[in-house]
């Protein structure tokens, strides 16, 4: 079984025990948390898409750490202008683990 889940204005095709980094969720570590917004699930047989999310499907989680993703480093110039900017910037991430997909 598989489903298609939206979160953090992304979308990730999960299956049950998939462990994956997500933009930051709200959730202490170790509790667990509902995705309500499935797009499409399937058991292998039937599968059900959504218009735009399938009723009554919800992804239970569990919140596994929060953290901070890799550092991006930025450039702008501005030619003849004399203008240089640089910056940075770090994610918050928070890792869950899929427990279960009810359809």
């Amino acid at each position: 079984m598989y489903a298609i889940v939206k979160t953090g204005g992304k979308q990730y095709t999960i299956k049950p025990g998939d462990v994956l980094d997500v933009e930051k969720l709200e959730g202490e570590a170790d509790s667990t948390l509902e995705l309500t917004e499935v797009l499409l699930v399937s058991d292998g047989d039937t599968t059900t898409v959504g218009k735009p999310t399938v009723e009554g499907a919800k992804v239970v989680a569990k919140v596994v750490e929060h953290k901070r993703g890799v550092k991006i480093n930025g450039y702008t110039f501005k030619p003849k202008k004399n203008i240089h900017h640089r910056y940075g910037h770090r994610q918050s991430l928070t890792t869950i683990e899929i427990q279960s997909i009810v359809a």
